[in-house]
């Protein structure tokens, strides 16, 4: 894999993304237009008007995924330019899933308040900022400060994209196992910037504050912890538990975003009746699928892995998120957005699956079941469902600055642009 993996990123044209002209190049009048002196004219509007800037530039199609590297993947700091792969291969998924183009910036600042004045700086050229593999606790001040700051979206995917997906999963496996949110007991393992963004979006949705229980490298956060980050302090619990394995007994969900095989077939067996189990860490989760599902019958289980079923994949959000913000060119992604998206997850999964998405995943049928419960990244309705229902709820809530068009209308402008793109695609490889 690795000799591989080298060899597709090193293979002319190096990396994976480029630049290519949208409009012809051919004669000396194209030349004149796209440059001087036609490229005057637009400038000049432009400065009259402001907000021209979405009509004759890319700024209303273009996302600034940053970074300075200090989270990257599972990988930690491993600096910025190191971290320029990552930021190239989600270039590649914002182009293909939702025709978004992406210019990935990687800052060598650890600073926050540097941080924050240089992505600020950039608003003038972006659409949206995706600002990821920033370190917690860091990331939360940073992204505070750019949304109170900036008349753009800005979107800390490794904080909101799991917690998005994470909640569209837990609403469709309360409804096949026919628990309720308010009386679930939850263990989240980890207590970074995922982990607490999953659970605030769980109280969204019906789950009681109190119920939900963080452990993190040290052990449970209860009231005898000492030194706590202010991140961690709304989920100090009266417990006597100390450990994963003490909290473990009575537990209907499980979410892990932490390390390898720290959930045992023991403590599994401890979970309550019918119990969820989210087990996200990359690439081993905390407990193997398969493990898991041989120790429990009645087990819902999802992971960060294609391999098996129900994998929670971040690329079933941030795409289709920043295509409806940017489309009505939503001021940030609130609460409200992110809501929407999870629920737009779970109801696109109760729809009947095209023939064409179960052959790409080599099954004959996939239906609603305790192995289906999110779509499937390369499902192409995704961003027919979740892109309108972002945009709807940004014009809703009064964050949108551009003029919706309608449901239908504007499915029918993403089949346009995906149209277009693959009409690119195929002229580039011809």
């Amino acid at each position: 894999m690795k000799h591989k993996a080298l060899e597709y990123h090193s293979r002319f044209p190096k990396g994976k993304t480029k630049i290519v002209p949208t409009k012809p190049t051919e004669n000396s009048e194209d030349l004149s237009l796209a440059y001087s002196p036609g490229v005057a004219y637009p400038c000049l509007e432009i400065e009259k008007e402001p907000s021209l800037v979405y009509e004759y530039t890319n700024k209303g199609n273009l996302v600034g995924i940053i970074t300075n590297g200090t989270a990257v993947l599972g990988l930690g700091n491993i600096g910025a330019a190191a971290g320029k792969p990552v930021m190239e291969g989600k270039a590649v998924l914002f182009k293909k899933f939702a025709g978004i183009d992406v210019f990935d910036i990687e800052i060598n600042e650890t600073d926050p308040e540097r941080f924050i004045q240089i992505v600020k700086s950039l608003e003038p050229t972006f659409g949206g900022i995706n600002l990821e593999d920033i370190r917690a606790p860091e990331c939360f001040h940073i992204e505070r400060t750019l949304d109170a700051n900036m008349a753009i979206p800005v979107f800390h995917d490794d904080q909101h994209g799991t917690a998005i997906i994470c909640t569209a999963a837990l609403l469709n496996s309360l409804e096949l196992i026919g628990k309720k949110a308010e009386n679930l007991k939850v263990v989240i393992n980890g207590a970074g910037a995922a982990a607490i963004s999953i659970a605030e979006m769980l109280t969204r949705i019906g789950v009681s504050h109190n119920n939900i229980y963080m452990v993190d490298s040290r052990g449970v956060i209860n009231e005898r912890r000492t030194g706590l980050h202010e991140s961690k302090l709304p989920f100090v619990r009266k417990t006597d538990a100390n450990t994963l394995e003490e909290i473990f007994p009575g537990t209907d969900l499980f979410i892990g975003v932490s390390v390898a095989n720290v959930v045992s077939p023991q403590m599994l067996k401890t979970m309550a009746k019918n119990p969820i189990v989210f087990a996200l860490a990359n690439p081993d989760p905390e407990i193997s699928y398969d493990l898991a599902v041989s120790t429990r019958d009645d087990l819902i289980m999802a992971t960060g892995r294609s391999d098996f079923p129900n994998q929670v994949n971040n690329v079933l959000g941030f795409p289709f998120i920043f295509r409806g913000a940017m489309d009505v060119r939503a001021k940030i992604v609130n609460m409200e957005m992110k809501l929407a998206a999870a629920y737009a997850l779970a109801e696109l999964t109760k729809e009947p699956v095209p023939n064409e998405v179960a052959e790409a995943y080599g099954l004959s049928k996939i239906e609603f079941n305790k192995e289906y419960i999110i779509p499937k990244p390369l499902d192409a309705r995704v961003l027919y469902h979740v892109a309108p229902a972002v945009a709807e709820a940004a014009v809703a809530t009064g964050v949108a600055q551009a003029a919706y068009p309608g449901r239908e209308a504007y499915r029918d402008i993403l089949a346009n642009i995906m149209a277009h793109q693959r009409e690119k695609l195929i002229g580039a490889h011809s």
